[in-house]
């Protein structure tokens, strides 16, 4: 089940102007993904989804995730996130069909307020670019952002489109994806989300 999507953006404030004036919401400050190089302002979507706008924080002296992002011209989908609640067995699932991860990996971030918000993620060996997404687990003591990140706008579509979508289809099925597949010239990733001013699609 997809949790969140990670709209990538050169500088934190012009992808937050960015949704905005197409959704009319205003994402709220995140916080920093010390160690990364990175910070972030999130929307919600409903539902447990949320959007996260990410970029380079000026703040840190190195960015080690994400490096396109200083190469981005506007706003794109970096890749994006699927919920899974047991992660250790999800991966044995994986390997067991021959699809090489990671092994689960703790992450955390500070938010404004002080709390601390923590995870576990396992990414694929081969992503396809961010098409494919990483996998999460929120701690049972973390807020799931969506529930409190500002509210307004719903995800109308989201989906993967490529040359061969019964292949495509396949490789989901094995990754236990339910996010939708169709014909497209190219591989990319598209996103409808409606605001009270209009709708804003974002590509990968």
């Amino acid at each position: 089940m997809l949790d969140h999507i990670i709209l990538g953006c050169r500088n934190l404030e012009e992808g937050v102007s960015f949704v905005e004036k197409q959704t009319g919401v205003r994402a709220a400050f995140g916080g920093r993904h010390i160690g990364r190089g990175t910070h972030n302002a999130l929307l919600s979507l409903g539902d447990c989804r949320y959007l996260e706008i990410l970029a380079p924080d000026p703040m840190q002296e190195s960015l080690s995730w994400f490096g396109e992002l200083t190469r981005i011209s506007k706003p794109e989908i970096v890749t994006w996130a699927a919920s899974v609640r047991d992660l250790p067995a999800f991966v044995t699932r994986l390997r067991s069909a021959g699809i090489f991860c990671t092994d689960p990996a703790a992450g955390s971030r500070t938010r404004p307020d002080g709390r601390i918000l923590r995870w576990n993620t396992v990414d694929l060996e081969d992503d396809w670019a961010g098409r494919l997404p990483f996998f999460i687990d929120w701690s049972a003591d973390s807020i799931h952002p969506s529930l409190d990140s500002p509210s307004g706008c719903s995800l109308k579509h989201f989906l993967l489109a490529g040359p061969d979508p019964g292949n495509l289809t396949q490789t989901f099925a094995t990754l236990e994806l339910d996010t939708p597949i169709e014909f497209g010239p190219i591989l990319h990733l598209r996103a409808e989300i409606a605001g009270p001013r209009g709708v804003l699609t974002i590509t990968s």
